[in-house]
């Protein structure tokens, strides 16, 4: 081979990986949010959408002519690290309200290509009005025409909505304002990763709040591996062990081994399972941290995530590591009144820090957000008021060091 050719196929191998890292931070890639990721991934759809396949089960769809790339996630959703947040200073995270006005505003749009805000808000008063299990919507609110815009400019931030006209922010001030609207509707329907659409799950409404923790389950359920009333077979269960295996491997910070099931770890131990994760990483770009704890893929580059820790961005994220080093340094679980304390202090130490948390139950409220980053990226486990460090979480540990004069260092 030539060493033209042989540059070749490297720099293909190269975009082969940031475009599987790329897709994984980001699974909705629009050609005019971010063109030269889009043309990446339209490129090398071919080995990108083989890899997501045969190693997560994953479906990718790539629309050239209408301009976005889809990477279908299905994976039973335990613990919601991951929530839609607001396109407002803080990023917070969406609410009830808000996840209902989304989902109600997404039906609505369905059948209008265009549309303006007022119309759009009228056929939402109009939906909630008649729904028994909806709540009403209520226009004169501010309260509720913010949560109408957030969820709106959430839907604009994945290319499904085109402000034509106007700023959708005007509609909090005035719901006389005036903005239109282009409607994506295909894109629209790409947005749900469900392989069970909600209205096959035939549950009364008066039931769910009793067997809600048993609906993602029914939404997720993907027949390739079996239906859960027939005998699953010896082909299907080992592909469902691979692919529930690496998807845990690219979606969380790190699979603790005693998070998995006694199969999942049996099929990782295993010599067929130590080879996939390999070359799984390889043809990725990451690099494989295994431990007896547990194993990490990590990416040099930082382009398979959304969210770093450490990082500066968010009070949240800087109390999470100084609480981190709390929790690490104690030689048994914390309480969580501990890390209230040292919350206080915190705030004590630092007046112009944190102004959002100084009200009276400011340092619990801080705490617990804290916790909340932690608990996502898989450092700290919360049970009962008590905190309890994971494995993963030594990689943060504070150490020291001595010098050549005999001093120790931190």
């Amino acid at each position: 081979m030539s060493n033209l050719a042989n540059q070749l196929v490297v720099a293909e191998r190269e975009e082969v990986a940031r475009a599987i890292r790329l897709l994984l931070a980001t699974p909705l890639i629009g050609a005019r949010t971010a063109p030269e990721a889009f043309d990446l991934v339209r490129r090398r759809r071919e080995p990108v959408g083989k890899w997501f396949d045969y190693y997560c089960g994953w479906t990718l769809v790539v629309e050239p002519r209408l301009g976005y790339a889809r990477l279908v996630k299905v994976r039973v959703a335990t613990a919601p690290t991951r929530p839609a947040r607001r396109h407002r200073t803080g990023r917070a995270p969406f609410d009830r309200r808000r996840y209902t006005l989304l989902c109600v505003v997404a039906a609505e749009l369905m059948g209008v290509p265009v549309t303006t805000i007022g119309l759009l808000a009228d056929r939402v008063v109009q939906a909630a009005a008649a729904d028994p299990a909806l709540p009403p919507f209520d226009t004169s609110s501010r309260t509720e025409r913010m949560a109408f815009v957030d969820a709106l400019r959430l839907l604009e931030s994945f290319g499904a909505v085109e402000v034509v006209d106007g700023a959708t922010e005007s509609f909090v001030d005035s719901a006389a304002a005036k903005v239109l609207y282009r409607v994506d509707a295909t894109l629209l329907m790409r947005l749900l990763a469900a392989p069970v659409g909600a209205s096959q799950v035939a549950v009364p409404a008066d039931e769910i709040p009793l067997r809600f923790p048993e609906l993602p389950a029914a939404l997720s359920r993907e027949r390739r591996y079996g239906d859960a009333d027939e005998p699953v077979s010896e082909v299907q269960r080992n592909l469902w062990l691979r692919h529930s295996v690496f998807r845990k491997l690219v979606e969380d910070p790190v699979v603790h081994r005693d998070e998995l099931t006694t199969a999942e770890l049996g099929y990782l131990s295993s010599p067929t399972g130590g080879q996939l994760l390999r070359r799984a990483a390889d043809q990725a770009g990451f690099l494989v941290e295994e431990r007896a704890e547990g194993v990490m893929l990590i990416d040099p580059d930082g382009l398979a995530t959304d969210s770093r820790f450490p990082d500066d961005f968010g009070n949240a994220k800087v109390a999470a590591l100084l609480l981190l080093d709390v929790v690490t340094s104690a030689s048994g679980p914390v309480a969580v009144e501990q890390l209230r304390a040292e919350a206080d202090a915190l705030l004590s130490r630092f007046p112009k820090w944190a102004k959002g948390y100084r009200s009276e139950d400011g340092a619990l409220r801080l705490v617990a957000d804290a916790l909340d980053v932690l608990g996502a990226f898989g450092l700290v486990r919360v049970d009962g008021g008590v905190v309890r460090a994971r494995p993963a979480a030594a990689r943060y540990a504070v150490t020291r060091t001595s010098t050549d004069d005999g001093e120790d260092e931190p």
